[in-house]
């Protein structure tokens, strides 16, 4: 610390401060998360991550239109940004939306309005008669209410409050930043017609995607908010070259890096979710040597670019086009060698991936509000890739590094004994005969829209005094948080959906366990060393009374 103090200067120390204090709320708030919100968070964080367009506003300019490189990359970025505030923050009111209860208060989120129209006109008002601290006051709100819109995730009573908090926190962030920029009129309607259209493109996004789309869209959002990160650093250090310090350059070049690993690794992701692209981990051959020699000439390309850029600024130009190139494929080899199954971790990585660009962009900028954001972001998406990892055994090292999905060499397990066919009518005496029913879903639920059929089967049981609940396991379906959505669309009442640690002590009482769609988070192999999933942590439902497993095959699954 001594030695960042000595050798930086108040500048970068003021941002460190801004960062670590901002990386510890965000530690403490998104722990307090239910897990069950965990999909809305990492869509509130999706949108609020469109922070990264305050970056682009500082190196927009020319009229209406903008009339250099660095200020067309600006627009970009401003356009690409918005895509992902008007599609997360949709997103996640329709996802929230679902939590709702016929019994819950009615809400009136326009009354919001009100305040943001006060503060709005305020502000304005204000800053016509001289900026003083404004700048940084509309900072410090912003900052606190997107914390607030996190907080607001703890349950379902408040999360669609949380929603409209992270609203009002970007809103005033970019009022904040217009006043610091202070534009022309006319670069200021270019502003508003790339906002507005961007923010309308995502939202028609938000509108039309269905539940089971939800991680392919999430990871398609993030990869916009690393091109956004790529086309603000590039700009920013293209608008004035000869005139960029140690640090302005440290940390374009580090955003340039981080969010080209975003882009194509989320682009990645995108089409592996989405069945475009095989699920399959791709091994390249020597992928190992391969992505050390990427970093390697990363870190060559890093040096050229400081040394050059002052007296050589096209040998500078030429050092940073190789960092965006050697950026993409480096995401492209990472995530392309992970497997489908894996995708959870790897979304939730990509999600810390795009808070830490945005954190680069603060520094770049001198920007406590792009700092403090992107560590919230950043942090959420590492406690939430470290939850993943808890849930499959994996190491969240072994993640950043691109190594998961990767073969392991494990004992060989055979299947012993026979499998026992049942038929619908025999699993519906079952279910009708017993006094207690756990349902186990996955992944199979999701892409087989099996939520609606349950929610029926569900509330004919309990009409009839059964006791019927769902387990659902951390890694359940492709994204956290997913199957718990699912269930909230079908009209399932979420307080009889309970996570792993709720409900597994309960099976040995339960007479029926239903496992739909699911396979390596109930299996028993977990508990056997040498295994290919030794210890993972895995729902007991082989202790329940009665067991039946609704599988489109009888084949395998990863763990054995």
């Amino acid at each position: 610390m001594l030695a960042l103090g000595k050798f930086t200067g108040p500048l970068f120390m003021s941002n460190a401060f801004t960062f670590a204090l901002a990386s510890l709320i965000g530690y403490r708030v998104v722990w307090g998360v239910a897990p069950a919100l965990h999909s809305p968070l990492m869509s509130v964080t999706n949108a609020i991550s469109g922070m990264v367009g305050v970056g682009g506003l500082f190196i927009l300019g020319g009229g209406y239109l903008p009339e250099t490189i660095p200020q067309t990359f600006g627009a970009l970025s401003v356009l690409l940004a918005f895509v992902n505030v008007g599609g997360g923050f949709v997103i996640t009111k329709r996802m929230l939306d679902m939590f709702k209860r016929p019994t819950d208060p009615p809400e009136y989120p326009w009354l919001y309005a009100v305040p943001a129209a006060l503060f709005g006109g305020g502000f304005i008002a204000a800053a016509s008669t001289g900026a003083a601290g404004l700048v940084q006051a509309g900072y410090l709100l912003s900052s606190v209410l997107c914390i607030g819109s996190l907080s607001g995730l703890a349950s379902q009573t408040t999360a669609r409050m949380g929603n409209m908090l992270g609203i009002l926190g970007v809103g005033t962030g970019v009022l904040a930043s217009l006043a610091a920029v202070g534009f022309s009129p006319e670069v200021l309607t270019q502003f508003t017609g790339l906002a507005a259209v961007g923010a309308i493109a995502g939202m028609l996004i938000g509108k039309r995607i269905t539940p089971t789309d939800l991680p392919q869209t999430v990871a398609a959002l993030h990869s916009v908010v690393g091109l956004a990160a790529v086309l603000t650093s590039i700009g920013s250090v293209m608008a004035d070259i000869s005139d960029v310090s140690t640090l302005h350059m440290v940390t374009a070049y580090l955003g340039v890096l981080i969010g080209g690993v975003t882009f194509t690794g989320s682009i990645v992701a995108f089409l592996k979710l989405a069945g475009r692209m095989s699920s399959r981990p791709k091994l390249l051959p020597g992928r190992h040597i391969i992505n050390s020699g990427l970093l390697a000439t990363n870190a060559a390309t890093f040096g050229a670019f400081l040394t050059m850029a002052p007296g050589a600024p096209m040998i500078a130009a030429g050092a940073l086009a190789a960092n965006t190139a050697l950026s993409f494929i480096k995401g492209y080899t990472t995530t392309s060698a992970i497997g489908g199954a894996d995708m959870p971790v790897v979304i939730t990585v990509l999600n810390a991936y795009s808070g830490f660009a945005l954190v680069a962009e603060g520094f770049m900028l001198d920007n406590p509000l792009l700092t403090s954001v992107g560590a919230l972001i950043g942090v959420s998406g590492s406690i939430l890739s470290y939850i993943m990892c808890v849930a499959m055994n994996r190491s969240l090292t072994n993640v950043l590094f691109g190594g998961l999905g990767t073969p392991t060499q494990a004992l060989e397990y055979k299947p012993e004994g026979q499998a026992t066919e049942t038929s619908v009518e025999d699993v519906a005496e079952q279910l009708v005969n017993a006094e207690s029913v756990i349902i186990i879903v996955g992944y199979g639920m999701a892409v087989a829209k099996a939520q609606y059929a349950l929610s029926s089967i569900v509330q004919s049981l309990r009409s009839k005094g059964i006791t019927v609940r769902f387990a659902i396991h951390p890694v359940a379906g492709r994204m956290p948080g997913q199957c718990n959505v699912l269930l909230a669309e079908a009209s399932v009442p979420y307080d009889i959906v309970l996570e792993m640690d709720e409900i597994n002590d309960d099976f040995p009482e339960t007479d029926l366990a239903l496992v739909i769609g699911a396979n390596d988070t109930v299996n028993p192999i977990a508990m056997e060393k040498g295994s290919s999933i030794e210890g993972m942590p895995v729902l007991h439902a082989w202790k329940a009374k009665q067991v039946v497993v609704m599988k489109r095959s009888l084949a395998s699954g990863y763990g054995e």
